[in-house]
Order: C-alpha cells, then sequence, then structure tokens
C-alpha cells in the first residue's frame, strides 16, 4: 500500500534549552511525578536472583510492554537506548521461579490475596485442574489436560465453544495459530484484548479511509506542525514516547491534548534518559481543551463547522481542497450536515465554549501538517467508531493524509495486539482480510479446510452466553483463555463471576494466576502452563503501532517446569480433537508458521526473512494511503457526517470515566498514581464541584448510579467541571454490563452517577434508604 520505506532512526537534539524547562527544582524535588531511579532500583532488587537472564531479556528481546516497537534498547524512531519503568515492570513476570506448590493445595488462601499478589506468588509450573467444591489444584499430565479438553469439544457444539487471547507478550505465530485452530474446530467464537481496546478504531478507519491501522509512523510526530492526543496519555502508558515528544518540541512541534481532565503527565514530565529533562524536567502539551467525557463529537463538529464558515468568509482559509477533488468522497454532504449544526447543542455536548473550538479550528487551518493520536478516551465507547470517524473526517478535510509528518494513528497499549486482528483472532477477522466471502476462499486454498460461515461472537456476549438456558445453541460450554482476567477487566465485576461460573469446562492457559483462575466452573477448571515470547523455541513476532513487525530471538536462560509454546499447546490439542485431519493444522516450527502467515496475510510477506535478533519490516511502507491514494473500492477517502450523541446527565449528576494508575493493562503496580498522588479509591473531581456538594478533599465520598456503588474519597482535580473520574478495574462496578458500541463490538466504559458524602449516604439510613436512592436516580435517568 505504501511506496515510500522507512528510514531508521533520527538522532536526537538533546542540547538543553531552557523554555522547555519545566521546573528548576533540580530532579524535580517536592514534586508529584514518577521516581524512576527508585522504581529501577526496585526492579534491581526483585530480579536479584535471575539478573543474568533479566539482563539478557532487556537486551536481547522486544519488549513485552507496550506497542512502541523497541528490540533490545533500540527502536526505529530515535538512535539511543531507550528503557522504561513499564517494560522493568513486566520483566519479573519472564525472571521469576515457578510458584511454591503449597499454595496449590489451598485456594481459599489464594483467594483472599489480590492478583497483584497473586502474581508474585510465582509462575504456573505444570498443568493443574480443579473440580467445584475441591480447595486444591491437582497436577495432571499434560495428555490428561489436553484429552479432557479434547473430549468436552467433541461433544458440543463448535458455536458452544469459544477462545481469548489476551495482550501480555504474546506473539504474531501465537495469535495466528490460534485463530487457525479455531476455524478448523469449527468456531468463529475467538476473540483478544486488542478488540476490546481499539476495534472502534479499525472498524472507522476502514470505512473511513480503507485502512486498519496507523497510517503514519513515531517519526512524523518530530517536526509536524501539530501533534494532537485525544484521550490518549502517553507519558503513562507508553513512556519512553514522551522523548519523541521532547524531540517534536525540540523541532518547533505545537502539542496538544484534548481530554476531560489535565493530565499532570503530559503537562510536565521529567525524562529520565535526557539530561536537562532529567534535571529540570520539560512541558510537554502546549494547551489543553478541556471536554466533556463523550464530547469529542460535538467538539470536532463544532471545529469543522468553523472551517466551512472560515470557507465562506475567508474563501479557501481552512481546507485542502487539492486533496479533497482528488481524494476525497462527501463533502457536500459533509458541509450540510455540519452547517445545520446548532451552537448552543454543539457547546454543550462538547463541554466547551465556540471560542475555544475556534481556537484549536484555526490552529489547525494554519498548520500544513498534522499526526492525530488518540486511544481508550475516544474508543471505549457506545459510539466509538463515530468518535474515530470524527477524526478522520478532520484529517481529510486537512489533507493530512498519506505524507510525511502526517496521519491517523491508534496509539497500541500492548506490544502483541497490532496484529492480533491482522492474525485472525476476532469474530471479525480472518489473516489478512475482513470475516467475508473473499477472506473464506482465499484463506480455504491456503489452509485446505472449510471455514465455518455464521458470526462469531464477542467475548463479552460469548461469556454471556453461558447463562443461556441448557440446550441452547449458542451456550457457551467451554470458555478457553489464554490470559486475561475478566473479574478485573469488564464491567460488573459481580457479574462477570456469575459467566464464568456458569461455563462447564474453563480453560486458563497461563503464566501466572490471578483471581478469575481461582472462580470455580460447574465441571472442571484446567490452568495450562505458557511460556513467554522469550522462551518461545525458534523466536517470535511482535507487530508495534508503526506498523513495524519484529523478530525476537529466543532468550538464553532458565525454563519453568512443563511450560510450553503457546502455538505448541493450541496445534497439540486440536490434533486430540479430529486425529484424522491433523496433518492440516501441524506445524513443526515457529519459522513453519510465518512461512504461512506470509502467505495467508499478504502485507505480512516478509515476515519469513526475519530469523535473527534486530531484524524487522514495516509492511505497507512508510504511510498507507500514500499520496492520497487510499485501499478502498474508488481509491479515494470518504467523509462520513457523524450525529451528536446523546448524553443523559440528569442535574445532579455526573459524567464518569474509568482512568489507569500505575498500572499495565490489569495489573496494577502501586496503590498510588505517581502522576497526581492518587489513592486507587480516590474519585477526581473539581474543586467548585466538591465545594456545591459540601466535600472536602479527602473526606470519604459514595459514587452510585443503578448499576453499582463505589465508595471512595474526594481528590481534587483539574477536571472539567461536571466530569468525575475513578480508577480502572476498581470502579467498574458502576459500569453498566452488556452495553456494547453497535459497529465494533467495544464495552461502554462511561456513565453517569450520583457523588454523596458517605455519611449523608449511609449515616442513620439502613438498606432501604440506599435502595430508595438508586430507584429515584432511575427514575431520573428515564
Amino acid at each position: 500500500m505504501g511506496k515510500t520505506k522507512h528510514n531508521g532512526p533520527i538522532k536526537l537534539d538533546t542540547s538543553w534549552k531552557p523554555s522547555m524547562w519545566a521546573s528548576l527544582v533540580p530532579m524535580g524535588l517536592g514534586k508529584v511525578k514518577p521516581h524512576h531511579i527508585r522504581d529501577t532500583v526496585k526492579v534491581i532488587y526483585e530480579n536479584r536472583d535471575n539478573l543474568a537472564y533479566a539482563y539478557r531479556i532487556l537486551t536481547q528481546g522486544v519488549c513485552d510492554g507496550c506497542a512502541l516497537g523497541v528490540s533490545g534498547l533500540s527502536d526505529q524512531t530515535l538512535k539511543g537506548a531507550h528503557l522504561c519503568t513499564t517494560r522493568l515492570n513486566v520483566l519479573r513476570l519472564n525472571t521469576m521461579p515457578a510458584i511454591d506448590p503449597k499454595w496449590l493445595e489451598n485456594v481459599e488462601e489464594m483467594r483472599k490475596l489480590s492478583s497483584a499478589d497473586l502474581r508474585k506468588l510465582g509462575r504456573i509450573p505444570y498443568p493443574l485442574s480443579r473440580k467445584p467444591g475441591e480447595n486444591r489444584f491437582t497436577r495432571i499430565s499434560w495428555n490428561e489436560a489436553l484429552n479432557r479438553i479434547a473430549s468436552k469439544i467433541r461433544g458440543i457444539s463448535p458455536k458452544q465453544l469459544a477462545f481469548f487471547l489476551t495482550s501480555r507478550g504474546i506473539t504474531n505465530e501465537v495469535y495466528y495459530t490460534a485463530a487457525k485452530v479455531a476455524r478448523f474446530l469449527g468456531t468463529n467464537n475467538i476473540d483478544n484484548s486488542s478488540r476490546i481496546c481499539h476495534s472502534p478504531s479499525k472498524t472507522a478507519l476502514k470505512r473511513s479511509l480503507g485502512i486498519g491501522a496507523s497510517s503514519c509512523n513515531y517519526q512524523d510526530w518530530i517536526g509536524t506542525d501539530v501533534l494532537v492526543f485525544w484521550g490518549s496519555v502517553p507519558a503513562n502508558n507508553q513512556p519512553v514516547s514522551t522523548k519523541y515528544m521532547y524531540a517534536a518540541k525540540k523541532a518547533g512541534t505545537k502539542i496538544i491534548l484534548i481530554n476531560p481532565y489535565r493530565e499532570p503527565a503530559m503537562e510536565k514530565y521529567w525524562i529520565p534518559s535526557i539530561p536537562d529533562s532529567a534535571l529540570f524536567g520539560t512541558k510537554i502539551v502546549d494547551d489543553f481543551y478541556q471536554i466533556n467525557i463523550g464530547g469529542d463529537i460535538a467538539f470536532m463538529n463544532g471545529v469543522m463547522k468553523i472551517w466551512f464558515e472560515m470557507e465562506e468568509a475567508e474563501r479557501g482559509a481552512a481546507l485542502d481542497h487539492d486533496f479533497l477533488a482528488h481524494h476525497a468522497n462527501g463533502l457536500d454532504e459533509l458541509k450540510a450536515h455540519v452547517l445545520a449544526q446548532d451552537w448552543a447543542a454543539l457547546e454543550k455536548s462538547a463541554g466547551t465554549s465556540r471560542e475555544r473550538m475556534k481556537e484549536f479550528a484555526v490552529l489547525l487551518a494554519r498548520a500544513k501538517s498534522g499526526v492525530f493520536v488518540w486511544s481508550m478516551g475516544l474508543t471505549q465507547h457506545r459510539f466509538g467508531t463515530d468518535n474515530i470517524s470524527q477524526v478522520a473526517n478532520l484529517a481529510i478535510l486537512r489533507g493530512f493524509i498519506g505524507r510525511k509528518h502526517c496521519g491517523v494513528m491508534p496509539i497500541r497499549g500492548h506490544s502483541g495486539v497490532q496484529g492480533s486482528g491482522e492474525m485472525g483472532a476476532d469474530p471479525f477477522s480472518l489473516p489478512g482480510g475482513d470475516f467475508d466471502e473473499k477472506s473464506w476462499s482465499r484463506l480455504e486454498k491456503i489452509w485446505g479446510f472449510s471455514i465455518p460461515k455464521w458470526q462469531g461472537d464477542i467475548v463479552g456476549v460469548s461469556l454471556e452466553n453461558a447463562l443461556l438456558p441448557n440446550g441452547h445453541e449458542r451456550k457457551t460450554r467451554l470458555f478457553y483463555t489464554s490470559g486475561g482476567n475478566f473479574l478485573e477487566t469488564m464491567p460488573d465485576p459481580s457479574y462477570m463471576k456469575k459467566c464464568l461460573e456458569n461455563v462447564e469446562l474453563r480453560v486458563h492457559q497461563d503464566i501466572i494466576f490471578n483471581t478469575s483462575t481461582l472462580v470455580d466452573a460447574k465441571e472442571e477448571v484446567i490452568v495450562l502452563p505458557a511460556m513467554t515470547r522469550y522462551e518461545q523455541p525458534g523466536g517470535g513476532t511482535s507487530t508495534s503501532t508503526e506498523r513495524m513487525v519484529y523478530f525476537s530471538a529466543e532468550v538464553e536462560g532458565p525454563r519453568i517446569g512443563e511450560a510450553r509454546a503457546e502455538w505448541e499447546i493450541y496445534v497439540d490439542l486440536a490434533c486430540r480433537v479430529d486425529p484424522k485431519r491433523k496433518h492440516l493444522i501441524q506445524f513443526s516450527s515457529a519459522q513453519e508458521i510465518r512461512e504461512e502467515i506470509a502467505l495467508a496475510n499478504p502485507n505480512y510477506d516478509g515476515i519469513q526473512h526475519l530469523k535473527k535478533r534486530g531484524d524487522v519490516f514495516q509492511w505497507g511502507g512508510a504511510w498507507l494511503c500514500e499520496d492520497g491514494v487510499c485501499p478502498t473500492p474508488d481509491g479515494r477517502a470518504n467523509l462520513i457526517p457523524i450525529e451528536l450523541p446523546e448524553l443523559q446527565r440528569p442535574n445532579g449528576q455526573f459524567f464518569v470515566t474509568t482512568r489507569r494508575g500505575k498500572q499495565f493493562n490489569s495489573m496494577v503496580y502501586s496503590e498510588r498514581d505517581p502522576f497526581n498522588d492518587a489513592d486507587r479509591y480516590d474519585v477526581l473531581i473539581h474543586p467548585e464541584d466538591a465545594k456545591s456538594l459540601h466535600i472536602r478533599e479527602g473526606e470519604p465520598i459514595v459514587v452510585y448510579n443503578q448499576f453499582g456503588t463505589f465508595q471512595g474519597k474526594a481528590k481534587y482535580a483539574d477536571t472539567l467541571q461536571g466530569n468525575i473520574q475513578v480508577y480502572w478495574p476498581e470502579g467498574n462496578v458502576l459500569i453498566p454490563k452488556g452495553v456494547y458500541e453497535k459497529y465494533a463490538g467495544i464495552p461502554e466504559y462511561n456513565t453517569t452517577v450520583k457523588v454523596e458524602k458517605a455519611d449523608r449516604f449511609t449515616a442513620g439510613k439502613d438498606l432501604k434508604y440506599a435502595e430508595k436512592r438508586v430507584e429515584d436516580l432511575e427514575v431520573d435517568v428515564g
């Protein structure tokens, strides 16, 4: 799709520039900020029993943390060594020994531990089984484990079987094998954690631009006129990217954040590997645009409305007319739709003024280049696809597509997830294409067996289907999950626990225990020990946000008990289920899988040549839609009119969203957020909102709605008034279950709530009082 190749890493300008300094106090003493040196020392101490192996992983492996694509200690963006605490925090998962068998004898004691404490117990050493009522895990052989699973699969309908793969360092080879095995076994119920985070990005970019990935590179940040982050905090989630932002600032780039909360990590950051930033910090963002949770569509409609008004007043002042004339459809329809928007409605929905929208509109109109980056602040809404189509609309109107320093980038949070959908590990895709007749016929020739043609379920629905009555065609009876913890990643944890308990056989293929592993199943829970990416024989590959496919070699070091490469487990299982056809599913090596991936997904032609440490290629070239030519049926981008979502917030209620802190996915590494010193049960609320409710900072409060009740403490923060934030997963009790985005099936992680002082909510009252409050709230919402 792209002609221009990436040129490789560029040199970072580290000359001191005092105008960028965040503080004159050396090392940020007394400031609320991450303590990188202290955290690094802590990591060294945690890995003290395996330091040589830890060093080899860091210097020889591809990062299993975020999706920036750091191979060893270098990447394709900037020259020099790159290392961050996110990568260091997950290091112990690779170096720790096996769990002490004594823990396996007492499940009730294990249930008293948090997932963080369970993680510290050590690796899963061999296959385990536990049946209802048993308080211990029983060691079983691989033959016993896989034969039991295979027997169950043979005894149920393929529609009653579901697979899920998380993001914990899983390689393209594993995603591909799982996707192929699922179809070999006759099911399309396969999903992955990437789809729960970024499925609206893929869906929206497909319909707007014909692509399903970032159109540009991280290098395009450096020197673009405007770099905009929509609901994304890479300083927290992808810390190495702060070096890219530093380089961008040095090159004159203006950095903008659009978010309900004025993120401290994006305002000031101390980059440990850059001397002047390590000493005095760096002012990252040039301007914050604080808008309502869910107010992005209105904000962007307002920006486009101003552009069209500028066009009429100034004749060609805002749009890239040459790009639109040659490379875009739908301009007239979009213009009519946007100009018909009412300013009062736009301001109310966005939560900001027309004047602020105009400031941003003029900034983009005067820019000759721009890169738009977003994450779950845009995607995890019931209208997530529409959010992303709006971002694409802005980029198309300004011609910020298919050229240097321009593009749209759904930034990934985990190192393996970009490749998951591209390998076909979700119900809406197959390797190299969508789930459609064209892809079926192409892959059936490669695979040699028929692909089931019915639409598979997303993982949330698959779990809910466990509660369907016996005999129902879609009742989930076997759930096979490679990692993942749905008690801590899905809305309404108590409901999700019921779903997990109602699965007849649950298989947890993982490297460690978490709280969901300990939940009972109707018949049996089987635990299978998996290898990490660094232990996988023959190495493995992962795909970064910018479509760089990296080879991660097997790293010499200790191995855990009977742990096996995950792709080998899937293949072994499939052969046992259908031994007469096992010749159609067998792989003898990771290299053989890569050879087949190159055939199954034409974009990945080149992966078969990645064989040694440092090998990398970028599928699609430097820019997708290069020179404005999109991989759509007519080669043109599509402008799509987007209606304002219905955001109901009755008087006295707040919009609420869930926030990540010192964590990696659901793995929490600290009880305090290093960027704002908040506790996991703090509720971020604007001081004026708190004062209107007579709530003092640090005071116990109750946040509640018809879905649940959350007890925490008030933490004053610079959020937009009327908007509060709670931490994820602790605040998931407030999020409605079973609400999915209509195009991409992503769960909704935002809602409305009431906030009260704890003593007012409970003092002198009984349970009926609280129930009455919820009943009143349901009436308010309608």
